[in-house]
């Protein structure tokens, strides 16, 4: 229909990406984009490090996998035509113990079938070729893996929509969403926007607004605050580009990583410590309604079970810059302590099933007029684009599952 409205909640990356996507293809859509916020990206999109994956993480033919590689290529070409900043800076993933050789090798073999480009294995001898303070036994080399900024990109999107005649409105919190015929209304207090369809990318509090939408429960979503530090000027010229280490595949978070930032910083982190607050930046907020609703639900006390000293480990190293810094330091052994200080923080909504399963994959749902994303975690930014695409086929096209 020609004439449809579409309402989407959240005016994050995925959100503005998906109302740009659904403006461009089909002419003639009203669009109206509403987030209780007064500027765009403020949350997981305006605190993210940057990055643009290229997909070496990821189990080949899931969501992540295929999504992110298209992204990838679609965002490249988008910063270029609006002259957004877009650095291939590359990516090291390096391991420093033995016993990561084995799990380098299957992330290296996970990278090739997901058709990441120009990836090599570095001996111990050639990292220094890539990232002369690095240290480690070998390496993952990723060229195309590249920064950029997400919150302009986010920007330029807002304008794009606005310039289709779309709208963003800003300052409208969702506290209520209710089936009429052939639509659905979606109140913020006394204010009500009926649409035709409404599409959820409600980040942080996905899982809230879907249960006013009369989606179920799960997955649940738990707020895991990432820290960063900064390093001093005088030692920013020690990390070229970015380096991780290889991930820990019982967890979906990907280690404390030194990242260089469009701007010229570099940034060591993010480490991953349960916030007390789903907008918990800073470690002493506290919202009793969150807290609630995470020592609620089953699966936390599953996952504590299960990952505590992981926890711990996280915790200590959020009190402690020496503590945070070590692990840290195995990979650029001349950056330490005293090279860095204490940055921002964003907050990462993770979704946890029932049975303390930690989400890892994209997951979409749909009840009626009403689609919801349930989880976009990283590499959502880099996939924006590409999750804009699949979301307009799924909602106009054929129907999809959880």
């Amino acid at each position: 229909m020609a004439d449809e409205t579409i309402g989407i909640v959240g005016a994050g990356i995925v959100g503005l990406a998906t109302a740009r996507e659904i403006a461009l293809r089909r002419p003639g859509t009203r669009v109206v984009v509403l987030d209780k916020e007064q500027d765009v990206a403020v949350h997981q999109t305006g605190h993210n490090s940057g990055v643009v994956h290229a997909g070496i993480y990821y189990p080949p033919g899931s969501l992540k996998a295929r999504l992110c590689t298209r992204g990838m290529g679609l965002l490249r070409e988008y910063c270029a035509d609006r002259a957004l900043p877009y650095d291939e800076c590359g990516k090291l993933v390096v391991a420093v113990t033995g016993d990561e050789l084995p799990r380098m090798e299957a992330l290296y073999a996970k990278a090739l079938e997901n058709r990441v480009p120009g990836l090599r294995r570095l001996t111990a001898g050639e990292i220094g070729e890539i990232e002369p303070h690095a240290a480690g036994k070998a390496a993952l080399h990723s060229p195309r893996t590249a920064i950029t900024d997400y919150t302009w990109i986010a920007r330029e999107f807002a304008k794009d929509i606005a310039d289709s005649g779309g709208e963003v409105r800003l300052g409208f919190e969702v506290t209520g969403v209710t089936r009429v015929p052939n639509g659905v209304e979606v109140r913020s207090g006394a204010d009500t926007v009926r649409v035709d369809r409404l599409i959820l990318c409600a980040g942080l509090q996905s899982d809230a607004v879907a249960r006013l939408a009369e989606d179920g429960a799960e997955p649940r979503i738990i707020p895991f605050r990432g820290e960063y530090m900064t390093v001093r000027p005088a030692k920013t010229h020690m990390v070229r580009g970015l380096i991780y280490p290889v991930p820990d595949p019982r967890y979906p978070f990907l280690g404390v990583h030194f990242t260089r930032r469009v701007s010229g910083d570099v940034e060591v982190g993010p480490n991953a410590v349960l916030a007390y607050a789903r907008e918990g930046y800073r470690r002493t907020r506290v919202s009793p309604r969150d807290l609630a609703g995470i020592v609620s639900w089953p699966g936390t006390w599953h996952m504590a079970r299960q990952h505590w000293r992981t926890g711990l480990k996280e915790m200590y190293g959020s009190l402690s810059k020496s503590a945070y810094m070590k692990a840290a330091r195995l990979y650029v052994p001349e950056i330490g302590a005293a090279d860095v200080v204490r940055a921002g923080a964003g907050v990462r909504a993770q979704a946890l099933d029932r049975d303390g399963t930690l989400v890892d994959d994209f997951r979409i749902h749909r009840v009626g007029r009403v689609t919801s994303v349930r989880n976009a975690p990283s590499p959502a930014a880099t996939s924006s684009m590409a999750i804009a695409e699949h979301l307009v086929d799924a909602v106009f096209g054929e129907p999809i599952g959880p």
